[in-house]
């Protein structure tokens, strides 16, 4: 691999594994970060980046449903890798409005794979990052495997199973050298504030209602980011093709007793004023449509194939990223004010 292109570096996950692979490991090549800049991608997550590796990090501001721009920079750059993380990824916005969804994660993801075939020959690998929700919702026992059943719930989790099966079916069809990761919720630095973790914290922080779909029972397994980024690399360094990798954090939670643990990592960084707990907070709402019950991931097959297993628990991950957040309190505040939109019209124009 000499030139991956990344797509969605910008956002959560993408900045975090950019951070990763340039910062962390032995990969000498170049990275080529194509993002369109929705509202939950932002370069200022990529600034050191930009300082530390001038020369190996190049930043593309193109939409994944541009197919000609798309060509255009893959032959610019001599592109023999792709890495797909650009997608709309929050639930309640797919409820609200599914179309966005299906047009970057279906046809987006239909575009790079068509990039992928006229590329074929010199293609190293597709890696696909997907997510466990596309296997629907678990009951009180039991695991998502490689081999459980696409059953989405959700027109985001439905979007993710259609370019789940495109990318398998260009493996089969065409020969195109892929793999695919389907994980379990992330959390960590540079995460969106509309996500359950950095709300919480923000919320927490400023003393503000903690609110708690239904009675906070749904049961999540939470991956720490850079667990997963981890997870990736060993995936597209030595993972076999047209083969699907589980990577789950060994986390299984229920909603309110994350909340909770914040809360109490919260108080004891910054004690509130008086000794009030922030658990007094925490406010239960009304739960949302397809609210799937359980998610739990069985990470067997690479743990026994390539030897990953997630570093942090939950205790651990989830201190430094509360830690993460109060130092960067400037990020946040950006984000939160839309300040950084401002700062990207300027650079890139209307998006």
């Amino acid at each position: 691999m000499k030139n991956i292109l990344v797509t969605g570096g910008s956002g959560f996950i993408g900045a975090n594994f950019i951070h990763y692979v340039l910062g962390e490991t032995d990969f000498s090549g170049r990275i080529i970060n194509v993002d369109v800049l929705t509202y939950a991608g932002n370069p200022e997550n990529l600034q050191s980046i930009e300082k530390d590796f001038p020369e190996r990090y190049i930043f593309e501001n193109a939409d994944i449903c541009d197919l000609e721009k798309l060509r255009l920079i893959a032959e610019k750059y001599d592109v023999d890798t792709i890495c797909h993380f650009a997608a709309e990824s929050h639930v309640d916005r797919s409820i609200v409005s599914p179309g966005a969804f299906i047009q970057t994660n279906v046809i987006g993801t239909f575009n790079l794979l068509e990039i992928a075939r006229e590329r074929q020959d010199g293609l190293k690998l597709f890696h696909h990052v997907s997510t466990d929700e596309v296997f629907g919702s678990l009951g009180d026992e039991g695991f998502f495997t490689e081999t459980t059943s696409y059953k989405p719930n959700s027109p985001y989790s439905a979007s993710k199973a259609s370019s789940d099966h495109l990318v398998r079916a260009y493996y089969k069809t065409y020969g195109i050298p892929v793999t695919i990761s389907n994980c379990s919720n992330n959390y960590g630095p540079f995460q969106f504030p509309e996500k359950l973790i950095p709300l919480m914290v923000l919320n927490a922080q400023a003393r503000k209602p903690l609110p708690v779909y239904g009675d906070g029972s749904n049961v999540r397994d939470w991956l720490y980011v850079r667990d997963h980024c981890v997870a990736i690399w060993a995936i597209m360094n030595r993972g076999r093709h047209g083969e699907t990798y589980n990577v789950g954090g060994d986390n299984e939670m229920k909603n309110l007793e994350v909340v909770r643990e914040i809360c109490r990592c919260l108080d004891e960084i910054l004690p509130a004023d008086g000794g009030a707990p922030r658990e007094e907070l925490i406010t239960f709402v009304k739960d949302r449509p397809g609210h799937d019950w359980r998610y739990a991931i069985d990470f067997s097959k690479i743990n026994q194939e390539l030897g990953w297993r997630p570093a942090e628990s939950f205790t651990t991950g989830i201190r430094k990223t509360i830690e993460w957040y109060l130092e960067n309190d400037q990020w946040v505040s950006r984000v939160k004010s839309g300040e950084y939109q401002q700062w990207m019209k300027e650079q890139y124009g209307e998006q």
